[in-house]
């Protein structure tokens, strides 16, 4: 059974940084492409980032380009994103997500509904 923990959510003014930690167990992570989605109130879930099971290939929505790194520590099981020049509309409860398929290379034409999406999520709210 797939566990995750999330983490680094928080309370931030425009223009602030947070850190996001997703640790999981349960999967073997190292096979599998991971990724950070997010679903606003009212709103389809949006892929943020996804990073390949090596690491050296990272996908970014238009909307965090430049603003967002997405990176992972295979040994530690852990996925992290850091967020830094946060605007309001970035403001949703995030979501560690992985690949539905093993040893993916490349993000052309993917999107959430390729990736698994497990836990409580962890909140991330930007005030103006």
């Amino acid at each position: 059974q797939v566990q995750v923990v999330e983490s680094g959510g928080g309370s931030v003014q425009a223009g602030g940084s947070l850190r996001l930690s997703c640790t999981v167990s349960g999967l073997s992570f190292d096979d599998y492409a991971m990724g950070w989605v997010r679903q606003a109130p009212g709103k389809e879930r949006e892929g943020v980032a996804y990073i390949t099971w090596s690491g050296y290939i990272q996908y970014y929505d238009d909307s965090v380009k430049g603003r967002f790194r997405i990176s992972r520590d295979n040994a530690k099981k852990t996925l992290y994103l850091q967020m830094n020049s946060l605007k309001p509309e970035d403001t949703a409860p995030y979501y560690c997500a992985a690949d539905r398929k093993v040893k993916r290379t490349a993000f052309v034409g993917i999107g959430p509904a390729d990736f698994d999406v497990w836990g409580q999520g962890t909140e991330v709210t930007v005030s103006s």
